[in-house]
């Protein structure tokens, strides 16, 4: 919790709606004398949290030395560094981490909710089902203008032979090498979802196949803030054994035989997670 003067809150702004930003988010925006934000990837919505006279730099035409800068000119202010979706993924964190270890800068991380679960709701869809999929891969196209970000091995078509959910980032503007690669280890039918702009007003969700992926990106014409869930349990059905009736737990016993009735077990005698 930011509880001195001067300190970096680097905070995950959600997805898109305003309102899927956290409580300690929202918080920090309405205390902050300076807010750091991408008007190309937070909606302005978002800043309807800050106070009033809260200095506002828009970083989608900014360096990373330019936001340091911005750092760097207030030491006492309260600061927030606002990135899209949540921070741990794909937000240039830890170069502004190593900034104020380097700085002697006191920072603190406010999580956020992220693109995958917001595109998952938008879809509709559970992205691990019992006795389909367990795993869930989180990656992106390697090559072109950001090829030496992928370390060796780190291949859509490598990850898409264990067969289990993806969900690809940054990937849409090359729809044919997407689906090339992922028909390395899915099959022609496999279930896909494109959600572009997951929460937004205008976002778009094209449920297709792995086979029909390239031609749906094309005919949308979305090539950026899109996320493509990969895998068959998108379009399956199981159910969890965590609430199966004959199925026991910390805090309940399996019910009894022929009953669905939960038998819970009393909070006293219960199992401390």
């Amino acid at each position: 919790m930011r509880d001195a003067e001067g300190v970096i809150s680097f905070v995950g702004a959600g997805p898109g709606a305003a309102d899927l930003l956290t409580l300690r988010g929202a918080h920090r925006l309405a205390t902050a004398d300076v807010v750091v934000w991408a008007s190309s990837l937070v909606p302005a919505e978002v800043l309807e949290h800050c106070q009033e006279g809260a200095v506002l730099h828009d970083s989608a035409g900014m360096t990373l030395e330019d936001v340091l800068a911005v750092y760097d000119a207030h030491l006492g202010a309260a600061i927030v560094r606002l990135h899209s979706g949540d921070v741990s993924l794909y937000s240039t964190l830890t170069e502004q981490m190593m900034w104020c270890a380097e700085h002697e800068r006191a920072f603190e991380i406010v999580p956020g909710v992220g693109s995958l679960a917001a595109a998952a709701a938008t879809a509709g869809v559970e992205l691990t089902v019992p006795g389909v999929a367990q795993s869930a891969v989180l990656t992106r196209l390697g090559g072109g203008r950001t090829a030496t970000s992928m370390p060796d091995g780190e291949t859509v078509a490598a990850f898409a032979r264990h067969g289990t959910t993806m969900a690809v980032y940054l990937s849409a503007a090359r729809p044919e090498s997407l689906r090339g690669e992922l028909l390395a280890g899915y099959a022609p039918d496999t279930p896909a979802v494109v959600v572009a702009k997951a929460s937004w007003p205008d976002e778009t969700v094209i449920t297709t196949t792995v086979d029909g992926l390239a031609d749906a990106l094309a005919a949308s014409g979305i090539r950026t803030a899109a996320l493509v869930l990969v895998g068959p349990a998108l379009a399956s059905s199981g159910r969890s054994r965590l609430y199966d009736p004959a199925y026991s737990h910390g805090c309940r016993r399996r019910s009894a035989a022929g009953a669905t009735t939960g038998r819970p077990i009393p909070a006293a005698k219960r199992r401390r997670p």
